[in-house]
């Protein structure tokens, strides 16, 4: 286990002051899991944490940049974005099929009702926190 440094952008605070009361706990169980999954890697020593897109963003030395949100125009959901000229979703996709919904090659998307299946989307994440160290183990 890595001895993680968690660089914090300032602005997340106010950024997570602008979710509703029923959708912040579903992002910070996100936040969570993203978290967990880098103190757990042996290769990921920094996690940046910023702002993208005005969407939480995680950023690692070998990974591709993870995002999460819920936009008030699709009240009911929230997701989990990848960089879309990645191959991570059609990779999570190859791995999990309909486990998950999906938006084009660029998010996993969650009810605010599901009960997220933890193993499996702390596995998406480490692809993502690590992916360039991986990606040419997959063929899609």
């Amino acid at each position: 286990m890595s001895k993680l440094v968690l660089k914090q952008d300032p602005r997340m605070k106010e950024k997570f002051d602008t979710y509703p009361s029923n959708v912040l706990p579903l992002l910070m169980q996100l936040r969570s899991l993203i978290i967990t999954v880098a103190e757990e890697s042996e290769t990921i020593l920094t996690l940046e944490e910023t702002l993208k897109w005005n969407e939480p963003s995680y950023i690692t030395k070998h990974g591709s940049t993870l995002r999460f949100d819920w936009k008030a125009k699709q009240p009911d959901q929230y997701a989990l974005y990848f960089k879309c000229t990645s191959k991570l979703v059609p990779i999570i996709k190859q791995l999990y099929g309909n486990t998950f919904k999906y938006e084009t090659s660029r998010a996993i998307v969650f009810k605010l009702t599901d009960k997220i299946p933890k193993k499996e989307v702390k596995h998406c994440i480490s692809l993502a926190l690590g992916y360039h160290l991986i990606k040419h183990e997959y063929e899609v």
